[in-house]
């Protein structure tokens, strides 16, 4: 007997170049609730402090960062670290790591419009369905103005994969 049981997702933690203008875009564009405002953290011997040296290792200095939450209560925290670099190729989905995080919008080509009006872009021309002509299952790929890649789907995780295969 297996007694596993699936655990529910906390929070995703986003690095970004300017977390005030970060916030205002997560905010105003995704509507996602600012539950901590902006915040410096610096390297001491406080509760975070010591915390950070624990993940960051010794020398790390300092960092902003602020929390918020989606409408399904998922905690998004987002950092501006002082020696922030955006990389290259932002996109190098085969390499180990999560290369996007989605959102769910019945009405994905609005919000897809409100990302390019806040200076994000689209990674693909069109949102595609998963099922043409059967379902109205929808998603496309968008960068946020700061380069982390956000794909949208229309419906549930769920819904869009309860068939089994394509």
């Amino acid at each position: 007997m297996n007694n596993t049981f699936p655990r529910t997702f906390s929070h995703i933690g986003i690095s970004v170049p300017d977390l005030e203008k970060a916030v205002e875009f997560y905010t105003n564009v995704m509507g996602w609730y600012l539950i901590m405002k902006p915040t410096e953290i610096e390297e001491d011997d406080s509760a975070i402090g010591e915390m950070c040296t624990d993940v960051f290792g010794e020398g790390w200095g300092s960092f902003k960062i602020a929390h918020l939450s989606t409408g399904d209560r998922i905690g998004v925290e987002i950092f501006e670290f002082p020696n922030q670099q955006n990389p290259e190729n932002n996109f190098e989905y085969w390499k180990t790591g999560i290369f996007h995080f989605c959102v769910q919008d019945p009405n994905l080509e609005e919000l897809a419009d409100k990302i390019v009006a806040a200076g994000g872009k689209r990674r693909m021309e069109k949102p595609r369905y998963y099922y043409p002509g059967e379902k109205p299952y929808r998603m496309i790929y968008m960068e946020d103005p700061f380069g982390n890649i956000v794909e949208i789907y229309s419906h549930s995780y769920e819904l869009t994969y309860s068939d089994g295969a394509y």
